[in-house]
Parts: structure tokens; sequence; C-alpha cells
């Protein structure tokens, strides 16, 4: 029996616009629990912002995988397209330019905000993806 994982992903398009996707992760039952295959990384590290915490618009650069263990986190889209992120929630951002196209603030990427009265706690993956 084949389980999915649908994990919320911040990708480029092909014009270099960065959009919400949602990966599969298909997972497969062994013993009586559902694993995916083997997903290298290269580090992990624990983050910490303080309320109020806001990014202007950039890219992720190394696909990382995040898991909210503190907070919320908004992320918004160039197009004011957004999500919000919640104790539990995980996402991947690997939003990322060719070489060929130069990084516009105005254009590309996302940013990101801690919302509401608590800090943030997040622990960052590093993926090889």
């Amino acid at each position: 029996m084949n389980q999915p994982f649908i994990i919320p992903t911040i990708t480029t398009n092909e014009n270099g616009i960065s959009v919400f996707e949602n990966i599969d992760f298909s997972a497969q039952q062994r013993g009586g629990l559902f694993l995916t295959e083997q997903i290298g990384s290269k580090n992990f590290r624990i983050r910490k912002s303080e309320v109020g915490y806001a990014t202007d618009f950039h890219l992720a650069g190394d696909a990382t995988f995040i898991i909210i263990q503190k907070g919320s986190l908004k992320i918004e889209l160039q197009n004011g397209e957004y999500k919000i992120f919640n104790i539990g929630d995980c996402f991947i951002a690997k939003d990322n330019l060719p070489e060929n196209i130069e990084f516009d603030a105005k254009i590309h990427g996302h940013k990101a905000r801690v919302v509401g009265n608590e800090s943030l706690q997040a622990i960052h993956i590093k993926l090889n993806l």
C-alpha cells in the first residue's frame, strides 16, 4: 500500500517566479509504519526569531525542509499569495533562479514574517534535492 506525504513547497516556475506547489513524497508500508525513501541532507540548524521578525524578498538557495516547533511563520509570494505555518507544520523552501537570471527583489522570491504574539522556533534541514 502506497501512502503519500504531501509537503507544501516554495519553488520557481519556468519564468523564475516563486510559487507554492505541493510535492508528494510517497511512502511504503514497512512493518506497521509508513516510510518514504531516504532523502539526503547536508546539515540542520535550529532557528529562533522574535515576534515581528521579517525578511525582504529573497530566494531559498539550497532546498531547506523547515519544521515549525513554536510560533507561526507567514510566507508571502510576490503575487500576494501567502501561507501561514504553525506548530507542527512543515514545508520546503527551494525557490532559486537559473544562473543566467539576475535576482530582482521586485519580481523574484518570497518573504517571511513571524506572526502572532509568540516567537518562532523551527528546525531547518538542508536537503540534497
